[in-house]
């Protein structure tokens, strides 16, 4: 599956939301992409365009203008049938490192983060 957008929103640490780390983000044609984790929990969310599934072991790349995710094939439904999501966007480069840094805190201990930055 694929996405395009303008911008990553990154929020490493959401003291208004205990703490929550997220990263979402809305494609061209209006769909929107959603992920999260608490500090306290083992697992994250995704959602698209619906309710969130939590997920482990989800591998997240990052480029300058990437962003890859990929989902064990059990899990394909969260991403509408596809176990990759790759999201091209223009972030602008002096806003990626805030977005590393949520990636970071929402893979650390459940997932797997690779920066290409």
């Amino acid at each position: 599956m694929q996405m395009t957008t303008a911008l990553l929103i990154a929020n490493p640490c959401d003291d208004e939301e205990d703490n929550m780390a997220m990263l979402c983000c809305h494609s061209a044609q209006g769909e929107m992409f959603l992920m999260t984790r608490y500090p306290d929990e083992n697992e994250l969310e995704i959602a698209l365009e619906g309710e969130p599934s939590t997920l482990e072991g989800v591998k997240v790349t990052l480029s300058p203008t990437l962003l890859k995710i990929e989902i064990a094939a059990a899990d394909a439904d969260v991403l509408n049938g596809d176990d990759v999501l790759e999201i091209t966007h223009d972030t602008d480069a002096a806003d990626l490192a805030e977005v590393e840094l949520t990636l970071q805190n929402i893979l650390k201990g459940t997932g797997t983060y690779i920066s290409q930055l």
